[in-house]
């Protein structure tokens, strides 16, 4: 290499460098050390990581048991692999996968049709935004203060170059869902959408019904989000939305410090051509068979930049297909149970504690709880919950805590030790 540069020696092709900057001494790295020795080592630094802890942490990324099928079939060469599925002669195994996503997503959210995937969630959500703002000729948005505090963050970004006022609107401090008055105080007639979450961050399954006759009213389409996507194996899809944006996270793909993950955007038929991103038809092949096609995919690089709906021109197709396996493996009675265990697990913790919040809750909620317990929990192996101070001033005293299936009940019962709601005082009896 030296030879082809035309310089004798690696002092010689650094001279042009000021000695200043010049590293006169071998990189400070240890020695080279043996393939098993380089295995054992991240093993070990395995063991310093969440592997071997109870996790009671939610808000949006969940600690939920991901069955080895999963794997299994996502690790095929042929989904590992694929490219963009545009030619469908050779991609009818992609595509058919994607066909099936969106029409698992539409049964679990109720919607007409569903998209192919999104990024993740946080983007779901101003792309929905968008999307109501497109389907209404309206430009205003208006998004609940209990929505995921970090959507909320990608939603500004996004709207701070779109020239789409967003505004957020309080929640009840007693029972910690939306509060209607605020909304009703917040919307006119300029207003494409309402955003709100269900179960919201705090836990709180929302009055999506009452949501959406306030932003009927007005005009507006009424954008449901969600985070915990078990939670859809028990509560009832969202009938009164227009717009239902959320994250996968959940089903079978595992936390990996925040990502990639598989959002989706699933609606009514009447704003199809108004969706975002890729989507999958049903169509048949030269011989009559059933075959399948991306369809109505108005992205950028398919036609003029100004009618485009999105510039999001993929989907988290491998994502997916873990979510797509998931949902397969569980099936509609598999997922219902998983979602009892879930909501059984939670209001077994949740009735050992201080909480904060009166409204009806899944499977995470909000205690008063000082976040020093954390560091003692961790010394037992057990991750705690979300101080929610860096998000809720107001809530600087509470967290908020998540239980899944995943959840024991001798870590809980160490939880509630730990951050037990005071025992009522006795009453002096007055003779």
């Amino acid at each position: 290499m030296l030879a082809a540069c035309g310089v004798n020696s690696p002092e010689e092709l650094f001279q042009h460098l000021p000695e200043a900057v010049r590293l006169d001494r071998p990189l400070d790295l240890p020695p080279g050390i043996s393939e098993y020795e380089i295995v054992q080592y991240f093993r070990d630094r395995a063991g310093d990581t969440a592997l071997g802890y109870a996790s009671f942490l939610g808000a949006g990324v969940y600690n939920h048991y991901r069955p080895v099928l999963v794997d299994t079939v996502v690790s095929r060469g042929e989904f590992l692999t694929s490219y963009t599925p545009y030619q469908a002669e050779i991609s009818q195994g992609t595509l058919t996968t994607i066909f099936e996503f969106q029409t698992m997503i539409c049964q679990l959210t109720g919607m007409d049709v569903a998209n192919a995937s999104m990024y993740d969630g946080s983007t779901a959500v101003p792309e929905a935004a968008m999307m109501a703002v497109r389907a209404t000729g309206k430009g205003r948005v208006v998004v609940a203060r209990n929505v995921h505090p970090e959507y909320r963050e990608v939603l500004h970004t996004y709207a701070k170059y779109q020239g789409m006022p967003v505004e957020e609107f309080g929640y009840a401090s007693e029972t910690g869902g939306i509060d209607l008055e605020d909304l009703e105080r917040k919307m006119d007639d300029l207003t494409a959408a309402v955003i709100i979450q269900s179960p919201n961050f705090f836990g709180i399954v929302e009055q999506v019904k009452a949501a959406a006759e306030i932003a009927h009213k007005r005009g507006a389409l009424l954008v449901v989000v969600f985070t915990e996507a078990v939670s859809l194996g028990i509560l009832e899809p969202c009938p009164d939305a227009d717009i239902v944006a959320g994250e996968l996270q959940s089903f079978a793909i595992s936390p990996s410090y925040g990502g990639p993950y598989a959002g989706i955007i699933a609606t009514r038929e009447k704003f199809l051509r108004q969706m975002p991103g890729r989507l999958a038809g049903q169509t048949t092949d030269s011989r009559g068979n059933r075959a399948f096609c991306l369809t109505l995919s108005t992205r950028e690089q398919h036609i003029r930049r100004e009618k485009a709906t999105s510039n999001i021109c993929t989907n988290q197709a491998l994502i997916a297909l873990m979510a797509t396996v998931f949902m397969t493996v569980y099936g509609k009675q598999g997922l219902r149970e998983l979602a009892r265990q879930n909501l059984a697990k939670a209001h077994y913790l949740a009735g050992k504690l201080d909480l904060r919040f009166s409204g009806k809750y899944f499977n995470e909620f909000v205690v008063r709880a000082p976040e020093t317990i954390n560091k003692e929990l961790l010394k037992k192996k057990i991750i705690g919950g979300l101080p929610l101070g860096r998000f809720y001033p107001e809530l600087k005293d509470c967290m908020l805590l998540c239980a899944t299936e995943m959840s024991k009940r001798a870590d809980m019962d160490l939880i509630a030790s730990h951050a037990a709601k005071p025992q009522a005082q006795p009453q002096e009896v007055i003779a």
